[in-house]
């Protein structure tokens, strides 16, 4: 099987590498702070790289692709604006 890179092709590849660069970041602030957490960033991450998922897989017409990013888009979204609602811990 021989792989066209066109531009489809191309943001397919991308939007994989940011979605799934979000667990490489959860990891590294892990180790880092010691405990598990899941940072700001990786919401970010989440959501871009799904939402450019979701604009591939409405390109391939691919039905279970675009419901799983299509959800997964929201709920990302929400735990961003949880985040921004969050009140400051007093330590």
């Amino acid at each position: 099987m021989k792989l066209q890179w066109d531009f489809w092709i191309v943001l397919g590849f991308i939007a994989q590498g940011i979605f799934s660069a979000r667990f490489l970041v959860q990891w590294i602030v892990s180790e880092k702070k010691k405990r598990s957490t899941i940072p700001k960033v990786f919401w970010y991450l989440s959501l871009v790289g799904s939402s450019l998922l979701f604009v591939y897989a409405v390109h391939r017409r691919d039905p279970v692709f675009i419901l799983g990013q299509g959800v997964g888009v929201f709920i990302y979204i929400r735990n961003l604006m949880l985040w921004k609602n969050e009140k400051p811990q007093v330590a």
